[in-house]
């Protein structure tokens, strides 16, 4: 079963916004100077390139918002691998629904699922290492939930939500305690509940055996470590904390750093600069 799964109430006020943005003040003004606006029309969505499906319920939204009576029937689930030309969904309705909610559903379709792809192509590049393909919140403003949502259903896993899920101490932190690695632990134990979790990023082995000999964490942000580095660090915490390898992680690299040992591959760009798969929406 597919573990991407987000309530129709997320997905709701974020559709509802995208279409008021691009209906404006005057709605549709093609589709009605057509003056055909009420003619039941019959669509398919058809990916244009082979990939992986995210962000179906979104599009489904886009057009009951419009017109209730609107049918939308997903031939595939999000998550679903699909190759170049297989349908994706069919929707019918009128068409001031289907030619107004259509760039919307699309915009929606295409990004989320572009993230799926991008995911699902690190996951099975390190399949068979222990090591799981994780984003960050280097997200699109208001749309952090849904790129997560597409991550997940390309099979990888998220990292923070919002900064109040877990302390995260990193450089400038460290900075802020007079680069003291030890003090700033000594501040992040002392007000943090019993159940929040605490990661520390380090640069250099040196900072990870100071850390380690002060106490630990629960997880180490190994960040931009060669491979050769990565492995020593994971000898070095030895199981006691989760290790994750951060920086200069591409498809041509994650296979060799999944390979060092660590638990997480932390991939910024699988959200911050993601390629769109191509879907297009065609009267059938």
């Amino acid at each position: 079963m597919n573990a991407a799964y987000l309530p129709s109430i997320m997905w709701e006020p974020m559709v509802r916004g995208a279409l008021l943005e691009d209906f404006g003040i005057g709605g549709d003004v093609t589709t009605e100077a057509l003056g055909r606006s009420d003619v039941i029309l019959q669509a398919v969505f058809r990916a244009r390139k082979a990939g992986v499906i995210a962000g179906l319920p979104g599009a489904a939204l886009a057009f009951s918002l419009l017109d209730p009576s609107v049918t939308f029937d997903a031939v595939v689930e999000d998550g679903q691998r699909v190759e170049e030309g297989e349908t994706v969904a069919r929707v019918k309705g009128p068409a001031r629904a289907i030619l107004g909610g259509e760039r919307t559903a699309l915009n929606l379709l295409c990004h989320l699922s572009g993230i799926a792809s991008t995911t699902r192509s690190i996951v099975d590049i390190v399949q068979d290492t222990k090591a799981r393909v994780c984003c960050t919140r280097k997200t699109l403003p208001g749309l952090r939930a849904f790129q997560k949502y597409a991550v997940l259903a390309g099979g990888g896993s998220n990292h923070r939500y919002r900064l109040d899920d877990a302390i995260l101490i990193k450089d400038n932190h460290i900075a802020l305690c007079d680069g003291s690695i030890t003090a700033t632990l000594d501040a992040a134990r002392q007000r943090a509940g019993h159940l929040m979790k605490i990661e520390l990023e380090v640069d250099t082995l040196e900072q990870l055996e100071t850390a380690l000999e002060h106490g630990g964490a629960d997880a180490f942000l190994l960040d931009n470590m060669s491979t050769d580095q990565l492995r020593t660090a994971v000898a070095l915490i030895d199981s006691r904390a989760v290790a994750e390898a951060s920086g200069g992680i591409r498809p041509d690299t994650a296979r060799a750093i999944a390979e060092t040992g660590v638990d997480i591959l932390s991939l910024g760009w699988l959200t911050q600069t993601v390629t769109a798969l191509d879907i297009g929406l065609d009267i059938a």
